[in-house]
Parts: C-alpha cells; sequence; structure tokens
C-alpha cells in the first residue's frame, strides 16, 4: 500500500532540499521491495560516528559486497549454490540474494565494513569541510556603509 504525501508546505521554509521528496519516496519504496530482509541498526555511536549492522547469517564475507557511488552506499549480498543431494524438513534460514541501498549526506564518509558472527558492520563518519561549518555573519548598519573610509598617504 502507497500512500503519496505533500511535502509543498515543508518547501515554502526550505531552500536548496529539492531532492527531499524524491530521497523520503525512493526509501518508501525500498522497503517495500525487499521485505525487511536482511534485518539492519543503524547506530549513532558519537557526534560524527555512525555504524549500521545488518543480520547476515549464512553469508560468508566473500558473499557479501560494500559498494559506494554517488552518495549511495549498496551492500548486496550473493546467494549460495544449493547443495545436491540435501532434503529440507524446514527451512527458516533465509540465504537468498538480497540488496539494500542507503542513501548518505554529501559528508557522511564510509570507513570501514567489518564481518564478525554474521554481522555485518560497516562504520561511517560525518566529515564536515571547513565551508559548510556554521559562520557568523557581521551585520552592518546605514552609518558604517556610509562612513568616510580614511585612507594613507603613499
Amino acid at each position: 500500500m502507497r500512500t503519496a504525501f505533500d511535502f509543498s508546505p515543508l518547501m515554502r521554509s526550505t531552500i536548496g532540499f529539492d531532492r527531499v521528496s524524491r530521497l523520503l519516496d525512493a526509501a518508501a519504496r525500498t522497503d517495500e521491495a525487499t521485505g525487511g530482509y536482511p534485518p539492519y541498526n543503524i547506530e549513532k555511536s558519537g557526534n560524527d560516528r555512525y555504524r549500521i549492522t545488518m543480520a547476515v547469517a549464512g553469508f560468508a564475507p566473500e558473499q557479501l559486497d560494500v559498494t559506494v557511488k554517488e552518495n549511495v552506499l549498496v551492500i548486496a549480498g550473493k546467494a549460495r549454490e544449493e547443495k545436491e543431494g540435501v532434503e529440507y524438513l524446514h527451512r527458516g534460514i533465509a540465504a537468498r540474494a538480497f540488496e539494500r541501498r542507503f542513501e548518505l549526506a554529501d559528508t557522511i564518509k564510509v570507513v570501514n565494513a567489518a564481518f564478525e558472527n554474521g554481522l555485518l558492520h560497516v562504520e561511517l563518519v560525518r566529515e564536515v569541510p571547513e565551508a559548510k561549518k556554521p559562520r557568523q555573519i557581521s551585520i552592518e548598519t546605514r552609518a558604517q556603509a556610509q562612513a568616510p573610509q580614511i585612507e594613507h598617504a603613499a
């Protein structure tokens, strides 16, 4: 079930956020398409540090692929080959192929990926360039703008 959202009230007070509605729509589509497989957590481990932990039981590290391209983190798993001659009475461990996409902000960098006990950990860090950090803007008055400038004699 898809619900259309109208973001026009939000756009009245924002500048430069043209991608927001597209990102939210893509996020809703992705969760519907994957059915929540594989499950994952997103943790904040500091002011500028994050970690995505994904449960990938049944996968070996060589079957997993972590890629970043154009601010999109893609985590994919390749399905393993079926064993011949094995008859399952119950099959509860899903080992199907998957692909999860995460939209990253321009300032988020993927630092590391590690596999441990059936969990894939992807470490992220926010690196804000000096040009994007907050800065104080001085406010001039008319008197300051029209004041005569004194120049030194050459």
